[in-house]
């Protein structure tokens, strides 16, 4: 072929490809999935509460069906083991440094304590009446269990497992968060629509707050400047200042909000909602719901990997829990890698009549060089 045609033939082809790629840009481009469910990991049954370890390996998910704790492993989604306990198991708590997990025991009155190397059970603690809800100390010495037929909270020595202090909250305590710093509990009431505030250095009460409807799970955000509180009754979730314990917003999720988790970053909260079988994602910036993922029957526990990567949600309804991907929290669209500039349709037409018109220039020259020869 010779030098010439073989240049305009080049040109040519570097033409048609950028038209081809812009062409390509302006095509609708697909919706990325987000909030969606990864996998669902067959457990135990009437799945309750879930903790996960603080290096993210493992859940630990309470059966409240049973008398058993199902642990998953995070990288396989798979029953690694299956830990007796005592009746009807709800609330679970890891420690700081992932030794043990802390375990309300609602039929028996009593907190399991389970080795994680060993996945057995090396203490029992007595406590008071229908044991729920359990939340570890930053610095992993004590363990606060709220006895939900009455009005008392336990906390427990982790040291020696046993109880060093027995105090009184509002009726029904549901569940309980401790603030980062580990100066404050907070406790929910289900039976009086409160939230109960606890000075872990006294074992005081030293604020009561009134929040929704039958007040039941409870978050308070990494930076430790609010308290996010499922109201069940009300389908509602308040959003408490830490500062001055006052309910700060109302955003209104899913039916029968059971659970809240924050995500590790602050950004987020994720809601099970019990009567919807739905999840709620809550801003935290904006405390709006931006997303809602569909997950099992009655959803009651949520917990959010330390990487924040994934949630995993309890379906008391059945035998599952559901592993939802947090990837993003707002519908996206994909765009190419590298993004390329947008063009014009004039600009598009531009190129089209240039390649038509150095064909045409092209096969003119070849023509007449042909008839001279």
């Amino acid at each position: 072929m010779k030098p010439e045609t073989t240049n305009t033939l080049k040109v040519v082809g570097i033409l048609l490809v950028l038209f081809s790629f812009c062409a390509f840009a302006l095509l609708p481009q697909p919706v990325r999935a987000i909030n969606t469910v990864t996998a669902t990991v067959t457990v135990g049954s009437g799945p309750e509460g879930v903790a996960i370890t603080p290096n993210g390996e493992y859940a630990y998910v309470t059966n409240e069906g049973g008398t058993t704790v199902s642990v998953i492993s995070t990288s396989t989604n798979n029953v690694k083991a299956t830990v007796t306990v005592g009746s009807g198991p709800v609330g679970v708590a890891i420690t700081p440094n992932g030794e043990y997990a802390y375990v309300a025991n609602a039929g028996g009155h009593t907190v399991s304590v389970i080795s994680t190397a060993s996945n057995t059970v090396t203490a029992t603690v007595t406590v008071g009446g229908t044991p729920v809800g359990v939340a570890v100390t930053p610095n992993g010495e004590y363990a606060y269990v709220t006895n939900a037929s009455g009005t008392t909270v336990s906390v427990i020595n982790t040291a020696s497992n046993t109880v060093t202090a027995t105090m009184n909250v509002g009726s029904n305590p549901q569940d309980v968060a401790v603030t980062p710093d580990g100066t404050y509990a907070y406790v929910t009431n289900y039976g009086n629509n409160t939230v109960s505030v606890i000075n872990t250095a006294s074992d005081i009460l030293s604020a009561t707050t009134d929040v929704g409807s039958t007040p039941n799970g409870v978050a308070v955000t990494p930076n430790g400047e609010y308290a996010y509180v499922a109201n069940y009754g009300s389908g509602t979730v308040a959003v408490l200042s830490t500062a001055s314990n006052t309910v700060k917003a109302t955003v209104t999720v899913g039916s029968g909000p059971w659970d809240v988790a924050v995500t590790p970053n602050g950004e987020y909260a994720y809601v099970a909602n019990y009567g919807s079988g739905t999840v709620s994602v809550i801003s935290t910036a904006s405390n709006t719901v931006t997303s809602t993922v569909t997950v099992g029957s009655k959803p009651t526990g949520v917990a959010l990997t330390p990487n924040g990567e994934y949630a995993y949600v309890t379906n008391a309804g059945g035998t599952t829990v559901s592993v939802i991907s947090t990837s993003s929290n707002t519908v996206t669209t994909a765009s190419p890698t590298p993004k390329v500039p947008e063009f014009s349709n004039v600009a598009l037409v531009s190129v089209a009549v240039a390649v038509v018109t150095l064909c045409a220039i092209a096969l003119t020259a070849r023509t007449r060089k042909r008839l001279r020869e």
